[in-house]
């Protein structure tokens, strides 16, 4: 898709051309460009794995680029750290908020660059000035609160602009936000685009990176996409259509959708839901959702980067708590005070970040397969050598596990192996319902393979599934059914033989008014 844009006629702010970076030999950036022009917000698009986060990094001087060049106001830079490219007038707000929450608001606004009074050396910091001048720099940001509480003791959305504040400190002409609205509810974001449309007005050249849509819509000017490392192409938001955007992001055009017949038989389901949630949410992190899993059905959750369906799957396993809605287990009213209540009722989860929070490295593949079983039965009931060993012999045998033995440091397994052993340990404790949360992340294609067929199987043998994962076309192959997220809203389902195009379409379709 090529793109046509039409662009201001006034010279760049800064412009990046050519831009690599490579890690060791691999390329991870290659020939990217950015132009930025003085009063815009430009959106930076892209999957995961794109290049964003990379991108941002070599802007400001996080990882020195390998290729390219990079202007600022006319003239070649090259950040070597954070400070440097504020210096410059680069300044990052990151989706966390990186600041003091023990100190005053006024202090994080100036924390390392306190204005000074007397003349020798080591002079007093002036608290009247730094208190006079972070007042000035929240009323650019829409804010009058009293700057010398404690940070904590105000909300998250007024920290995030306590953020911005500080960043415009430095006389930035370049203000990057990275994910600024991740934390924040719907009323919270439009007062933080009321602020970025003022600092725009004002002549700011601002980087917007988020991954939802109808925020990139309803705030920016442009927008670029990157994919796989690559520059795709620099577009007016006016002139990129939604459909045309989620193209340029995975790669290809969104034919008409055309109805394939299943490739899947329909599943065994009973009139029951083993599993129902009706209206089921949490404030600034998922709006309301309706979902039903039944007994033998492999229900698919589909959506980008950002849509909600780690946030969805948390909520249902009792990781986090619900402030809407209800869950139902065979038609009973449930509320999972924690992980080990929904163990109980026959949940299972396998998290989407398999190193951090699946596996325990250091321990064997026999220990790692034998947790969720040992965590269900309790501390005072230890799960006796030999019950663990035939426990993980059995799992390696029926699902391909290649060790070199049951006592092998997981740790040295490859990410295949690593995923079926957390698949396994699930298993060990006999679920209804497994939630699988991206389990073919980073593994390679024929592990991925195995996986899929595992996943069919276990439904086959009468157990509820909800699959998860950001690649439509391993949720269109396994799921009789397809949940549609996007912006942390369910916005549809779709049967059993949909198009990869059907999915899409759905994300890229006008919300309901």
């Amino acid at each position: 898709m090529a793109a046509v844009p039409s662009f201001p006629t006034a010279a760049p702010v800064l412009e990046l051309s050519g831009i690599g970076k490579r890690f060791g030999s691999v390329p991870v950036l290659q020939d990217v460009q950015l132009r930025l022009y003085p009063g815009e917000i430009h959106a930076l698009m892209g999957q995961n794995g794109a290049g964003k986060s990379t991108l941002i990094k070599v802007l400001t001087g996080v990882f020195p680029a390998n290729d390219g060049r990079m202007v600022l106001a006319g003239a070649p830079i090259v950040p070597t750290s954070p400070a440097h490219a504020q210096a410059l007038g680069i300044s990052t707000v990151y989706q966390e908020v990186n600041l003091c929450p023990n100190l005053s608001v006024a202090e994080n606004v100036f924390a390392g660059r306190y204005p000074r009074r007397g003349l020798m050396q080591g002079r007093r910091i002036d608290w009247a000035a730094v208190n006079k001048g972070a007042r000035a720099l929240l009323a650019r940001v829409g804010l009058d609160i009293d700057v010398t509480r404690l940070l904590a003791s105000y909300p998250v959305a007024v920290q995030q602009l306590v953020s911005i504040a500080r960043a415009l400190g430095v006389d930035a002409r370049v203000l990057i936000l990275d994910e600024p609205t991740s934390s924040l509810d719907d009323d919270e974001v439009r007062k933080l685009f009321e602020v970025m449309r003022r600092l725009r007005d004002e002549g700011l050249a601002i980087v917007f990176v988020t991954h939802f849509m109808n925020q990139v819509y309803a705030v920016s000017d442009r927008i670029t996409v990157l994919r796989n490392g690559r520059f795709v192409g620099e577009w007016p938001t006016a002139e990129l259509p939604a459909p045309a955007l989620i193209s340029a992001m995975v790669g290809r055009e969104l034919a008409a959708a055309q109805g394939q017949s299943a490739a899947l038989p329909a599943a065994a389901v009973g009139e029951t839901p083993l599993l129902k949630a009706e209206g089921l949410g949490q404030k600034a992190q998922l709006h309301p959702v309706d979902l039903q899993v039944r007994a033998g059905e492999v229900v698919g959750l589909a959506g980008l980067l950002g849509a909600g369906r780690t946030e969805l799957a948390r909520l249902l396993f009792g990781l986090e708590a619900a402030d809407s809605g209800t869950l139902w287990i065979d038609g009973q009213a449930q509320r999972f005070g924690s992980p080990t209540e929904a163990i109980a009722a026959g949940l299972a989860l396998c998290p989407e970040e398999r190193k951090t929070d699946g596996i325990v490295a250091e321990l064997s593949v026999r220990e790692n397969i034998a947790l969720a079983l040992q965590a269900r039965r309790g501390a005072l009931h230890f799960i006796p050598h030999a019950e663990q060993v035939r426990m993980a012999e059995h799992y390696v045998a029926a699902l391909g596990i290649k060790t070199a033995s049951i006592d092998t440091p997981i740790g040295l397994l490859s990410g295949g192996n690593q995923q079926k052993a957390v698949i396994a340990r699930w298993l060990a404790t006999a679920p209804r319902l497994l939630i699988l949360d991206e389990p073919t992340r980073g593994i390679d294609v024929a592990a991925k393979q195995e996986i899929m067929e595992q996943i069919l199987q276990l439904a086959k043998a009468g157990m509820a599934v909800l699959f998860i994962s950001s690649e439509i076309s391993e949720v269109v192959r396994v799921a009789h059914r397809i949940v549609v997220l996007r912006d942390r809203a369910k916005v549809g389902e779709l049967p059993a033989g949909s198009s990869e195009d059907d999915v899409y379409e759905l994300i890229a379709a006008e919300p309901a008014h």
